[in-house]
């Protein structure tokens, strides 16, 4: 389970076996208390009401018998659909977003409900019985199957329109940047980040020095397998290093890809190596797959992807395209507001004692979020305007200089792009309007908040 024994395989959430399983228990366990109830009123410990039946054996296989055809169908149709969701949403979005609709809790519950519902009818119709004058029906446990029934096939309503809802492209752009959203949430509780505050400063030839003493002269740990690393447990680590005097430097930062054998780390004084490795090891995460939790760059990924998409030949899609970059300027807005540390975190007796060595700056996730959309529609003048347009409205989040010259630098790539190109002179014209127009924000004053 922990990057030190062996590789994250799954994104939590995303398996599709707890969930129906669990269901299908409660289910046994719903047959074993109903079996109770009707078994204390078939010894006259209990009586039940005269309409509370279903009638004899042979009424009770019939209902049984309707409840387990009509639940057998209804699953084989959850499986086509499920299997149809997942198609359309590599075809459609790319294989990045898969597990937002593997992890749907929607559909894992309709799923375990339908099955649920099939085990314990299958199950009570094994159970009524008919020989040799010895009847046996179990009115509860019957009923309860239908009850079952009734609530699965409700369920199938709200999974079918949930996977309506979940296949338009602008409810799962804004769900992207809502997952964004509480990512950054979760940071700021962690203490990774933090809204317009000031992180603890050093000098900055203090903070150099450290850094370059526990690479040169500091141990390396080596990572023991291969994947993305997915989370780092800073809290636990800085707790670590001050238990020991010791500094931790980690050389990727969650998002990046790690091979195994790679220096993941430096540890500093080297003879620390021994008592720290175990717990950084087990404080980085690495899987598979990039995750959401405390790689936010990822959530830029997932939008160039669906853009890039959009707007290749094949799939012509320009609406889809426009949509994403308007969604990727809210992302960068949400990303704008936040205070990022400067690569190196002190524990609680104020000693500097963890350090990234590979820190996600601004300027990487503007040029993520940009570069490769311009570069696929530079020849078309609405995916250029559209750019410039989200640039002038992102210039009055930005809170810095180096903000504003990420921005800054994007505007200019953006109009090089469109230069190289004969657009129509009305055309022309409204891509060098909107560029006046983003460098005339971006010009403004920086907003203090």
């Amino acid at each position: 389970m922990k990057g030190r024994f062996h590789l994250l395989r799954l994104i939590p959430g995303t398996s599709q076996i707890p969930i129906p399983f669990t269901f299908v228990v409660a289910a046994v366990v719903l047959l074993a208390v109903t079996l109770a109830i009707d078994q204390a009123a078939y010894v006259g410990m209990l009586r039940l009401p005269g309409w509370f039946s279903v009638g004899g054996p042979e009424d009770a296989r019939a209902v049984l018998g309707a409840v387990i055809g009509a639940v057998s169908t209804v699953l084989a149709l959850i499986f086509s659909i499920s299997l149809l969701v997942f198609s359309q949403t590599v075809s459609w979005f790319g294989p990045r977003l898969m597990y937002r609709f593997l992890r749907d809790r929607t559909m894992q519950g309709t799923l375990g409900l339908f099955l649920a519902t099939f085990v314990h009818s299958l199950l009570t119709t094994v159970i009524v019985r008919q020989q040799k004058g010895f009847i046996y029906v179990p009115q509860v446990t019957v009923i309860s199957s239908v009850v079952l029934a009734l609530v699965s096939f409700g369920f199938l309503v709200i999974y079918n329109n949930r996977v309506a809802t979940a296949l338009q492209t602008s409810n799962v752009l804004a769900q992207i940047v809502e997952d964004l959203r509480m990512a950054i949430e979760g940071l700021r509780k962690e203490g990774v980040i933090s809204t317009g505050g000031a992180f603890v400063a050093s000098s900055p030839r203090d903070v150099t020095e450290i850094r370059e003493r526990c690479v040169a002269h500091g141990a390396p740990l080596r990572a023991t397998v291969s994947g993305y690393v997915q989370r780092v447990k800073k809290d636990r680590l800085l707790r670590a290093a001050a238990r020991t005097d010791a500094v931790v430097c980690l050389v990727f930062r969650p998002g990046l890809y790690v091979v195994e054998g790679e220096v993941l780390a430096y540890v500093w004084p080297p003879e620390k190596l021994e008592d720290l490795a175990p717990v950084v090891l087990d404080c980085v995460w690495i899987g598979q797959q990039r995750t959401l939790e405390h790689d936010v760059e990822f959530a830029i990924f997932q939008l160039v992807e669906v853009a890039l998409r959009a707007l290749s030949a094949a799939v012509n899609d320009l609406h889809t395209g426009l949509t994403c970059i308007d969604w990727m300027g809210d992302a960068l807005r949400l990303l704008a507001k936040e205070t990022w540390p400067e690569g190196y975190w002190r524990s609680d007796d104020g000693v500097i004692r963890y350090i990234s060595l590979n820190r996600l700056r601004f300027v990487r996730v503007v040029r993520s979020a940009f570069d490769q959309i311009r570069q696929a529609g530079a020849g078309n003048p609405a995916v250029i305007i559209r750019l410039l347009q989200t640039y002038e409205r992102l210039a009055p989040f930005m809170r810095d200089n180096e903000q504003r010259n990420a921005i800054a630098d994007e505007i200019e790539a953006t109009w090089q792009a469109a230069s190289q190109h004969p657009f129509p002179k009305s055309d022309r014209e409204d891509v060098e309007a909107a560029c006046q127009d983003a460098r005339k924000a971006l010009a403004a004053p920086i907003q203090r908040s």
